[in-house]
């Protein structure tokens, strides 16, 4: 991929977070929402174990290729999530040992960012928020129905509160 930062971080705070950026911008700030969200997700949630996350920051075309790919949707959208592990796995996993190999999140850089100016909030926000949704999805949560999308949504404002990033 010619252009792109292909920058790739291991963090290893409470758990393994992976970050790449296959973007030409800076996300050096962005990296820090990221961590703090996947760790206090997992924490709220109850999970103990380390947990290995992996997170790629891309553009408009790419985050519609995997759509395209995954989802059999041919537009682009603002993040996108692959669990490795069912809901099921995850609740048995926690008497397990080892690292939960949880899955994979893709933010649109280019997405959040129009997001974050039409909410009226920074960047760093709107990444907070699509990394505890994203988080959220990996540990089985959905949204189809409208007591789940409340119920997700009060999660995700109380974690983001946690971490200081309120609306």
């Amino acid at each position: 991929m010619a252009g792109f930062l292909m920058t790739s971080v291991k963090v290893r705070a409470m758990n393994e977070i992976f970050i790449n950026n296959h973007t030409n911008e800076d996300v050096g700030g962005l990296e820090d929402v990221v961590i703090d969200c996947v760790n206090e997700t997992l924490k709220s949630e109850g999970i103990t174990l380390t947990a290995e996350v992996s997170v790629l920051f891309t553009d408009d075309t790419e985050i519609a290729e995997f759509s395209r790919e995954y989802r059999g949707i041919d537009a682009p959208t603002d993040v996108l999530s692959f669990p490795q592990m069912s809901k099921e796995e995850i609740l048995a996993w926690k008497k397990e040992r080892g690292v939960m190999l949880l899955g994979d999140v893709v933010i649109s850089l280019a997405r959040a960012r129009e997001q974050a100016a039409e909410y009226g909030h920074d960047i760093k926000r709107e990444v907070g928020f699509l990394t505890v949704h994203s988080i959220l999805h990996l540990l089985g949560y959905v949204h189809e129905e409208p007591a789940d999308f409340d119920e997700m949504n009060e999660k995700q404002e109380k974690i983001l509160g946690i971490i200081g990033l309120k609306r």
